[in-house]
């Protein structure tokens, strides 16, 4: 850890310390369960995990924490992100929450940050709500590959970090409101099953490294949304 914090030891020590001791929200463990293998990876030790679907054997081209076996037994994936957090960090505290995050929104009140890999605009829009109504950092994360007439398949994403500040929705670059009730179920239009492993990679780690930054405050220039 020392080797990523600018700073003198005890600099370094604190920001190990809030990273120990943050609580880390992760609504959506499907093509972006690279977040929890990351999380872990860096010393993340307490996790509120959302997400009521099982794998099956669709997923396996971007679900990282995932098997064969997994699929063939449809084990749900909140249940695969905790088996991948503990084999990484046995005693971080990780509860499971197999249902939509509207059903049981109390524990992400009390996260410190919340990744949001959910698909479609409208239901991104509800955590987003949610989450700035509590003072919650949310950092969310989101995939689509489509197609535009005769042209080759296109892939684009976004990683936004949403606090008291401007909404998501209203940062440049994202589809217009009117283009949001078209977006659901666009995922998969180039193939049913489209190569989202490496671009969901690419993605989630911008996403943990705002995250790090955010609770460690160790570029010391993060400052509002991004």
């Amino acid at each position: 850890m020392t080797s990523v914090f600018r700073g003198s030891p005890s600099w370094a020590s604190t920001a190990r310390l809030r990273i120990e001791r943050s609580v880390v929200g992760v609504v959506g463990l499907g093509g972006s369960g690279h977040v929890v293998q990351q999380l872990a990876h860096i010393g993340f030790m307490n996790y509120r995990l959302f997400d009521r679907d099982g794998a099956d054997e669709s997923n396996l081209n971007r679900l990282v924490i995932a098997t064969e076996d997994d699929a063939a037994a449809g084990t749900l994936k909140v249940e695969l992100a905790k088996r991948r957090i503990l084999s990484d960090r046995n005693a971080a505290n990780v509860e499971t929450f197999p249902c939509r995050w509207q059903e049981r929104p109390e524990p992400l009140r009390g996260c410190n940050v919340v990744f949001g890999c959910v698909d479609g605009f409208a239901e991104r829009r509800e955590l987003e709500v949610a989450c700035r109504r509590h003072l919650v950092p949310l950092i969310d994360v989101g995939i689509d590959v489509h197609i535009v007439g005769d042209e080759p398949p296109r892939m684009g994403g976004q990683v936004d970090l949403v606090g008291a500040g401007a909404a998501v929705h209203d940062l440049p670059g994202l589809p217009e409101r009117g283009a949001l009730a078209r977006e659901a179920g666009q995922y998969g239009d180039a193939d049913p099953r489209p190569q989202g492993v490496w671009p969901n990679g690419a993605l989630v780690s911008t996403a943990v490294g705002i995250a790090v930054d955010l609770l460690t405050s160790w570029k010391r220039s993060l400052r509002g949304a991004v």
